[in-house]
This record gives structure tokens, sequence and C-alpha cells, in this order.
């Protein structure tokens, strides 16, 4: 397993995300930093918070809960699983665990507690503190491959759903996302709020109210939708096809797919260029996905078509068979439909020989 110098080195907005009436919802996890604020109310798996962290909302977890000291919550808590309140934790609300509690000291919660398992009121150590403690130990002991399945447990790596991640400081809010780091988004998703980073990348298909500001390079995927600007400082802007700028576009370079759609001015120092190309490295598993449907599609058709024209001969040759009578039968009909001159004479009425003379009379 490779680690990164440190995890929570940029602002990851993974697939689906979405910000409904001042909540940031997600199906995988919330992992927030040290000292940052988010004002929004947070729906996740699994929520984790450092130090002096500030939700301007509530927090609901389906599984676990883990708030490190200092930190605020304005609203209520509501934990699937089990929760973990680091010392002087605020909670505005109410707290409701189906699990177990664990509690540090002078934890303030103004309207009370709910819990379904054991309740240990206690100092419990900071996350990342528990983490260190406990993988050194296993080290210590040489249980190494016990270690890395402890790793792999915490971090879910079989889970499909990638977590959120905001790094430390960052502040998220209606108005804007504010980070020092790269911000990377995902597909499908619906953002509320300006971007502001190191360097950021939007992948497919996704909806954002506000504009991207950065002051790297700026890489917008497929069919997404920004009302607003972009732009950046110091770097390129790339722009793939059938996105929509409903602003303007700045920077030093500007590569624009033929299908993309500027609503303001472009302005660049450098270079202009259009482009047919994916601006995005990543394979569109849509795109993938479509064209293996399709694929399966037009067998399916083909096979469909086949077996029908193969029930159609199959009905014309009964068809054929049905109505031609084999061919001694016909000889022998055409043999007795022949007609007979001997019984044609003997039948043909007599008929009186035309004279343009008188007739005798009968009578006479």
């Amino acid at each position: 397993m490779l680690f990164r110098s440190d995890p929570l080195d940029e602002l990851t907005i993974p697939d689906g995300t979405t910000v409904e009436e001042h909540d940031l919802v997600t199906d995988g996890d919330v992992l927030v930093g040290g000292q940052s604020t988010v004002e929004f109310g947070v729906r996740g798996r699994n929520v984790i918070a450092g130090e002096r962290v500030r939700f301007g909302g509530h927090i609901e977890a389906e599984g676990d809960c883990r708030l490190d000291m200092w930190c605020d919550v304005a609203d209520n808590v509501l934990v699937g699983e089990d929760a973990y309140l680091g010392e002087r934790v605020h909670v505005g609300g109410q707290l409701k665990v189906a699990g177990d509690i664990d509690i540090g000291d002078d934890v303030d919660i103004e309207e009370g507690f709910e819990a379904n398992g054991w309740i240990v009121i206690r100092n419990p150590m900071p996350t990342i503190v528990f983490l260190f403690v406990y993988l050194g130990q296993l080290l210590r002991i040489g249980e190494e491959e016990a270690a890395e399945n402890a790793l792999s447990t915490l971090l879910d790596e079989d889970s499909e759903d990638e977590p959120v991640v905001i790094p430390r400081g960052a502040t998220v809010s209606d108005d804007a996302w504010r980070v020092s780091t790269p911000a990377r988004m995902g597909d499908d998703c619906r953002i509320h709020g300006n971007i502001r980073a190191e360097d950021v990348t939007v992948g497919r298909d996704n909806v954002i109210f506000g504009s991207l500001r950065a002051k790297g390079d700026i890489v917008v995927g497929r069919g997404s939708d920004v009302k607003g600007n972009v732009t950046t400082r110091n770097g390129d802007v790339e722009i793939g096809p059938g996105v929509k700028i409903w602003g303007d576009v700045r920077a030093e370079n500007v590569r624009l797919h033929e299908n993309a759609t500027v609503d303001g001015t472009i302005r660049a120092s450098g270079e202009i260029q259009l482009h047919t190309d994916d601006v995005l490295d990543d394979p569109d598993e849509d795109a993938e996905a479509m064209a293996e449907m399709a694929a399966e599609m037009e067998g399916e058709s083909a096979e469909s078509e086949g077996s029908e024209h193969d029930e159609a001969g199959e009905a014309n040759e009964d068809e054929t068979t049905d109505t031609e009578p084999p061919e001694s039968d016909a000889v022998e009909k055409g043999d007795s439909e022949e007609p007979d001159e001997s019984d044609e004479q003997r039948e043909r009425p007599v008929t009186a020989v035309e004279d343009d003379g008188e007739q005798p009379d009968p009578a006479s």
C-alpha cells in the first residue's frame, strides 16, 4: 500500500456528491482535516473530523462518527453505529447513537444524548494519535500482517465509494470552497459555491453553481456546466466536449473543444486552440458501458432477425410442400382429365343441318 506524504493534501469530491438544502450528501465517508470550517450539514457513511473543526449544520452518519477535541457542531448528531467525542466537544442539539458512546472530558451536549450501547465517559485520544500508537504497537511485536489488515479495514479499501476529503484549514460553504491544496471533483456532482484551489480538475457531467479559480491549471471534463467564470493566475485552462461556461475564461493558454460553449469572453496571454480530444486521462465508464450495451443490443437484434428469417424460410417450405401435389398424383390426375374422343362423340347432341329452305310441316 502506497501513502502520500499527507493523506489530506487534496480536496476530493467523489462521484455523485451533492449539496441538498445546505447539506453535503455522499454515499461514502467524510474526512475533515483539523481547523476547518464546514458550513453545511454532513450526511455520509462514516464522519471523521480532526481538531477544532466547526460544522454549521447537523451530522448524520450511517456508520461511526468521531469528533476530535474542540470540535463544534451547531445542530444534532445522529450516528448509526458508534460515536467518539473528544475533549471539550460542543454539540448544539441532541446526540443519538445506535451503538456505543465514548465521551471525553468537558463535552457539552445541549439537548442531551441517547445510546443503545455502552456509555463510557473518559478522554479518548485524538484519532491520528490513536492510529499511530496502535499501528506502532503491532509493528513492534512483529504483527505486520495484522497492522496492514487493520489499516485496510480503517481505510475501507474494498469500498466502491471514494470518501469526501476536506484538507486542513479549509472553508466550505454556500459562498466558496477555499483550500490551499489541489481540488479534484468526480462525475455527476452538484455543487454550490465558488471553488478556490491550487489546481482544479472537474470530472464529467457536473453542475457547479459558482466559478472556478486556481493558481495553476484548470481542467473541465465532458458535459459539465459551470455557472460562473473560469480563471487561473499562472496556468492553462482545458475545456472538454459539451461543456458550457456561463462566464468568462482567463488563462495563459486556453484549449477549447469545438463542441464546448463559452457565453463570456476568452482572454489568453498565450494561445487559444480548438481541439477534439477528451481532456481527462481517466476512462469514461459511462461511455464504455453504453458502448457495451449497444453492442449487446445489436447482437440480440441480429440473432432475432436471423431466427425470424429461418422461421420464415421453414414456413415457406412447409407451404410449398402442402400446396404442390406429388408428381405421381399429378400424372394420374392429368391422365384422368384427358378427354375421351369416343365418349365426347357419344355425348355430343345431334343438331339439325341448317338449310335455307323451308322445313316440311310434320302435321301435314
